[in-house]
């Protein structure tokens, strides 16, 4: 998927990936897409809550190899 935006999250542990990614989306407009590449195995639940909790939407996580990619959608 094309992302309007990419974060790299490797190496960091929670609550950093999450913090990151919600500081990209404010710097974002509506519609627009972010894509955080992850290796903390959490951070893929934490996603998952973030968005519920933000009203951001989930387009899609996946897993590759010790990467945890995971694409939100800001509102």
């Amino acid at each position: 998927m094309n992302a309007t935006k990419e974060l790299d999250a490797r190496g960091l542990n929670c609550p950093l990936p999450i913090l990151k990614a919600k500081k990209a989306l404010a710097d974002m407009t509506s519609g627009q897409t972010l894509k955080v590449i992850a290796t903390d195995a959490g951070s893929v639940r934490d996603f998952q809550a973030f968005a519920k909790q933000t009203g951001n939407e989930l387009v899609e996580q996946q897993t590759e190899g010790a990467e945890f990619i995971t694409v939100l959608k800001r509102r």
